[in-house]
C-alpha cells in the first residue's frame, strides 16, 4: 500500500486556513466590503455600525448614516477613511485608533460632469485613484486641511478595471466590445502608460463584454507583474474547453502573451496565486489545478503552453466551530467547498459571505511531494517554494535509498539544484565586485536566471543531509561512488568550486571498498582537485593504502605552496637527507630551521646521518654569518654538544670518509 492511500490527507494539495478571519456575514441589514489592497473585512449595519476585520486586528465604529454605501476603504496609514455613497463623489473622514472618526467630512467629485465613479484605490501614502467610465483621476487628500488637490488624470473609455497593490499597477478594460487593455503604472504623484494591448475576441452575446473582469486577475510571479486571463471557447469546431492566457508585464513598458494553461475542463472557473502558482479553482467539478510557469511547458515559438502540475484535486474539507446549544459548548460545522457564496480576491483570498469567514488557500507541499510522480520535475517544483527546502531534502533523500531505480534521474537533478547555487554565488560575487562573472553556467537561460529562486540547497547542505547519510548496508558502494561523481561533475560544469567535504567523502568510500585502482585514476587525471586538506587525508590513508603517500606528495608539488608540508611529511617519514635535497631544490636553504632537522637525525640514531645533517647546517652558517657556529636563537646547543659527544676524535678515517661522502650530496647552494 502506498502512502497516498494509508493517509487519506495525502489526496489533498490545498487546504484553508486553519483560523479564518470572521466577521459579520452579508444580510438585509449588513453590507459586506473587502479592499483587497489591505486585506480588510468591512460589515457596514443599517445605522452606520461599521465592524472592521483582517488577519491582524479586528475593531469597529460608528458613522454618520447618509446612505446606501458603495465601497468603503482606509488608507495605507488608517488615518482616513473614504466611503464611496454615490456614482459621482467620494467622501473623506479623518480617522484615529485612539479616538476613532472624525466628525468633519470633505469629499470631491469627478473631474467630468457626466462620468459615474466604478471605484477607487488608495496608492501610496494619501494618495488616491478614482476610476470612472471616462478615465482615471490621481489626487492628494490632504487630512490636515480636509481637502483634496489634483495631481494627474487621463481620458479613456473604462469598462472595468483590476488594481494590484503588490505592483502598484492597474489594468483598465476600454473599447467598445471590452478587448482592449490599458495598462497603467501608479508611482507617488504619476500615472504611467504602459503599451496599450488586445485580447482574442471570441463570439459573445449581444451587450456581453469580450473579456469579462471576473476572468481576470493581476499577479505577480516570480517577481514578474502578470495578468492572468480565464477564456473560455466557444467555437463548435473546437473542443470547448477553457483555457488560460497569462501576459508578462516587462519592466513596466510593454505586455506580451507568454504562456497558456490547458485546463480540459469548461465551466465556471476561479483564480486564485499561492506561492507563484496559478490555481484554477472549477466549481462543477469541486476540484482545482495547479499550475506553475517555471516548470518545462510546449513551446510554439512565442507562447509556452503548460498543463496541471499534477492531477485536479479537492481541496482539504473544512469544519468551522459553531456557537452550540449553550454559551460554552462548541460544536464543528462542515463548510460547503465551492460554494456559491465564494468570492475569490487576489491573491490567495476566498471569502464566504454568508458565512461569515475569510480563509487564505495554502499549499500541502507534503501531499504534492507523493502526488507529483516525475522526480526532476519535483526537484523542480519544490526549488521554487518558499517553504520547499526541508521537503526537497526529505525527497533527495528517498531518491538515494531507491538507487539504482532512480539512477537516471540523478544527474538531471543535481543539475537543476546546482544551476540555482550558480546563481546565488553569481550573485554574491557581483555585489561584492560590482562585474558580471566571465564564465557561463552549462545551460543556463537569462529569462529564467533573472527569477528569484525561493531554495538552495548547497554544497554543505547536501553533505549534512544527503551524501554523509549514505551506508554500506543500504546503498552498494558503487552506487555510492557513482552519485559522488556525478555530483562532483554538475558542479564543475556548473562553474562551482568543489569544497573539501565532498572529495574528503569520495576519496574515503573509494579506500574503504579498496577501489585503489579508480582512485588512482581520479587522482591522476585531476578528477578530484589538489589541495592540502586532501593531501593530508590521503596520508592519513596511508595505513589502508601505501600509495597514498606518494599520491600525497605529488599533490603537495603540484599545488606549490606546500613546501613546508612535504618537508614535514619527509621528516615524519625518517626521509631526512631527502627533505634537505627538497629544501635544496626549492631554494629555501636559508629559511629552514636547522633545529628541527638536527632533532629528526638524532632521533634516527644514525651517526654519519647526523653528522651530514649538522655540516650541512655548519656550511650554512658559514655562508651566511662568516663562522660556522650556530645562533643563539636557533637553540640548537644540545645538538652541538651531541655531535662533539658522537664525534669528539674527528681523526677518525673511516668515519670521517663515510661522512664525507654523505655530506656531499647535500651541501648547500652558495
Amino acid at each position: 500500500m502506498n502512502n497516498t492511500e494509508s493517509d487519506p490527507d495525502s489526496e489533498y494539495y490545498l487546504e484553508l486556513s486553519s483560523d479564518p478571519v470572521r466577521f459579520e456575514s452579508f444580510s438585509h441589514v449588513t453590507n459586506v466590503f473587502f479592499d483587497d489592497s489591505k486585506q480588510q473585512v468591512f460589515a457596514v449595519r443599517s445605522g452606520g455600525v461599521t465592524g472592521v476585520n483582517s488577519l491582524h486586528q479586528s475593531f469597529y465604529f460608528k458613522m454618520e448614516d447618509k446612505g446606501l454605501v458603495m465601497s468603503i476603504k482606509f488608507s495605507p496609514a488608517m488615518n482616513i477613511l473614504a466611503i464611496q455613497r454615490t456614482q459621482t463623489s467620494v467622501e473623506f473622514v479623518n480617522y484615529s485608533q485612539t479616538s476613532g472618526l472624525d466628525l468633519v467630512e470633505y469629499s470631491q467629485s469627478c473631474k467630468s460632469k457626466n462620468a459615474t465613479i466604478q471605484g477607487f484605490v488608495w496608492t501610496h501614502g494619501n494618495e488616491i485613484l478614482l476610476i470612472t467610465d471616462h478615465g482615471v483621476e490621481l489626487l492628494l487628500v490632504n487630512p490636515v486641511k480636509r481637502n483634496v488637490k489634483a495631481l494627474k488624470s487621463l481620458s479613456l473609455g473604462v469598462n472595468w478595471y483590476l488594481y494590484s497593490r503588490e505592483s502598484s499597477m492597474i489594468l483598465l478594460s476600454s473599447g467598445t466590445i471590452g478587448n482592449q487593455m490599458q495598462a497603467l503604472h501608479i508611482t507617488p504623484g504619476n500615472i504611467h502608460k504602459i503599451t496599450k494591448f488586445e485580447m482574442d475576441a471570441t463570439a459573445t452575446k449581444p451587450g456581453k463584454l469580450a473579456v469579462s473582469e471576473r476572468d481576470v486577475a493581476l499577479a505577480v510571479l516570480y517577481g514578474t507583474p502578470c495578468i492572468i486571463v480565464l477564456r473560455h471557447q466557444h467555437d463548435a469546431h473546437r473542443s470547448g474547453s477553457a483555457y488560460v492566457c497569462v501576459y508578462t508585464v516587462h519592466k513596466m513598458i510593454s505586455i506580451t502573451q507568454s504562456h497558456t494553461l490547458k485546463l480540459d475542463m469548461r465551466g465556471r472557473f476561479a483564480i486564485n496565486v499561492v506561492d507563484n502558482l496559478i490555481i484554477v479553482h472549477h466549481q462543477e467539478s469541486k476540484s482545482s489545478m495547479i499550475f506553475d510557469i517555471m516548470l518545462d511547458g510546449v513551446s510554439d515559438g512565442t507562447v509556452i503552453h503548460h498543463t496541471s502540475v499534477t492531477a485536479p484535486k479537492q481541496i482539504k474539507p473544512f469544519s468551522l466551530k459553531v456557537q452550540g446549544a449553550t454559551l460554552s459548548e462548541q460544536t464543528s460545522q462542515p463548510c460547503p467547498l465551492y460554494s456559491e457564496n465564494w468570492i475569490l480576491f487576489q491573491p490567495n483570498i476566498i471569502i464566504d459571505i454568508k458565512l461569515g469567514c475569510l480563509w487564505y488557500i495554502e499549499l500541502r507541499l507534503e501531499a504534492l511531494t507523493k502526488l507529483i510522480t516525475d522526480k526532476v520535475k519535483l526537484v523542480e517544483f519544490l526549488i521554487q517554494r518558499k517553504n520547499g527546502k526541508s521537503f526537497l531534502i526529505q525527497v533527495l533523500q528517498k531518491y538515494i535509498t531507491d538507487l539504482p531505480k532512480t539512477l537516471i534521474d540523478m544527474p538531471a537533478i543535481f543539475d537543476r539544484i546546482n544551476a540555482v547555487c550558480r546563481i546565488q554565488l553569481e550573485n554574491e560575487l557581483q555585489s561584492q565586485m560590482a562585474t558580471p562573472l566571465q564564465s557561463t553556467p552549462k545551460n543556463s537561460s537569462p529569462a529564467i536566471d533573472s527569477f528569484p529562486y525561493k531554495v538552495q540547497l548547497d554544497q554543505i547542505d547536501m553533505y549534512t543531509h544527503i551524501l554523509s547519510k549514505f551506508t554500506g548496508d543500504v546503498i552498494e558502494p558503487k552506487m555510492i561512488v557513482w552519485v559522488l561523481l556525478e555530483y562532483i561533475r554538475s558542479l564543475v560544469e556548473h562553474g562551482i568550486p568543489v569544497q573539501h567535504l565532498i572529495y574528503e567523502i569520495l576519496i574515503t568510500t573509494l579506500v574503504h571498498r579498496k577501489a585503489y585502482y579508480q582512485l588512482h585514476q581520479l587522482l591522476q587525471y585531476h578528477v578530484v582537485a589538489d589541495s592540502k586538506p586532501l593531501a593530508c587525508l590521503l596520508l592519513s590513508l596511508e595505513n589502508l593504502y601505501p600509495a597514498a603517500h606518494q599520491l600525497a606528495l605529488d599533490m603537495l608539488k603540484r599545488l606549490g605552496n606546500a613546501h613546508e608540508e612535504i618537508i614535514e611529511v619527509l621528516l615524519s617519514k625518517g626521509q631526512i637527507l631527502s627533505a634537505l635535497r627538497y629544501v635544496r631544490s626549492v631554494g629555501m636553504v636559508d629559511q629552514v630551521s636547522a633545529r628541527k632537522f638536527l632533532e629528526a637525525a638524532k632521533g634516527a640514531n644514525d651517526p654519519i646521518l647526523f653528522h651530514s645533517v649538522y655540516k650541512f647546517f655548519e656550511q650554512r652558517n658559514l655562508r651566511l654569518h662568516n663562522t660556522t657556529a650556530f645562533t643563539r636563537s636557533e637553540h640548537c646547543q644540545s645538538y652541538v654538544q651531541h655531535y662533539e659527544n658522537l664525534f669528539h676524535d674527528s681523526n677518525d678515517g673511516g668515519s670521517s670518509s663515510a661522512t664525507s661522502s654523505s655530506i656531499s650530496t647535500i651541501t648547500p647552494q652558495d
